[in-house]
């Protein structure tokens, strides 16, 4: 006789939303939008990934693909909370430059979220990896101008705290380089960035930007007890990018849902799963 599986309770799965600079957001991803085969393989992908804020690029040449196609043409900004990134900047003043220009840009479209950034200042071209100098800097201007700043970081946990501290709406530590698929290096940093910057404001939201290279690594960042995870790569240049983006909304769901549940301890020996008593004894 097979039986039918119980329907989960709402009760059972209940969670705080996800705020971030005021905002609620419904799912715990944050999608890119940049290198997508075509802008209708992107809007897909965004559909089915389930996320409700995007990050868009604002350079100019980011905004345009080579037919003449704005982007924002395949965004649909009621549906999304448009997050415009400072992506290709090298130093604090074009990190803040770029950052007046994505505002003017979503002012004009009417977006509510017109006042956020994306901050990326970043050291080199071949790491990727973000200038801890100019963040710090690029992050306390941009505060004093009125944006809500979610800020891309290395995992230091120092760092991290110092960004929260001139006033980031969420510091976002790296799982590892941006692009480079190799998921999560660094857990013990990530833990302590977790520690420090939920110590006595456990809703602050700490989102794992960058790394991602398949589904078990956003559950992994999310296990670990992040409030979300960004990533843009690892959908984009999958070989199937739709089913990828499927596959990042549901990890995204279980490993959320697997830290509120709370795993296991990890021990060296075996613990039976059955109960001791009435077994049979051990032969001699």
């Amino acid at each position: 006789m097979t039986s039918t599986p119980m329907a989960l309770d709402a009760s059972d799965t209940a969670d705080t939303p996800l705020v971030v600079g005021g905002v609620t957001l419904a799912s715990r991803l944050v999608v890119g939008t940049g290198k997508y085969a075509t802008y209708g393989e992107m809007a897909r992908c965004l559909d089915v990934s389930g996320t409700d804020c995007v990050t868009v690029a604002v350079r100019r040449e980011r905004l345009v693909n080579a037919a003449g196609e704005n982007i924002l043409e395949h965004i649909d900004a009621v549906r999304y909370a448009l997050l415009p990134n400072t992506a290709g900047c090298y130093s604090a003043d074009d990190a803040v430059r770029v950052a007046r220009l994505g505002r003017e840009l979503l002012r004009d479209m009417g977006s509510p979220t017109a006042e956020w950034v994306k901050l990326e200042v970043l050291g080199d071209t071949k790491t990727l990896l973000p200038d801890p100098v100019g963040t710090l800097e690029a992050t306390e201007r941009l505060v004093a101008d009125g944006f809500t700043v979610l800020v891309y970081t290395s995992d230091d946990p120092v760092i991290a705290k110092r960004l929260k501290a001139l006033g980031a709406a969420s510091v976002m530590p790296a799982g590892s380089p941006i692009g480079s698929g190799q998921g999560v290096l660094n857990a013990n940093n990530l833990r302590i960035c977790l520690e420090y910057l939920k110590d006595g404001d456990p809703s602050y939201p700490v989102i794992v930007d960058a790394g991602v290279g398949t589904a078990s690594d956003v559950a992994v960042a999310m296990e670990l007890g992040a409030d979300g995870v960004l990533l843009n790569t690892a959908i984009a240049h999958a070989r199937d990018p739709v089913r990828m983006a499927a596959a990042m909304r549901d990890a995204c769901r279980a490993g959320r849902l697997a830290f509120l549940a709370g795993r296991i301890p990890r021990r060296l020996y075996a613990t039976a799963s059955s109960p001791d008593e009435g077994r049979i004894a051990r032969p001699g």
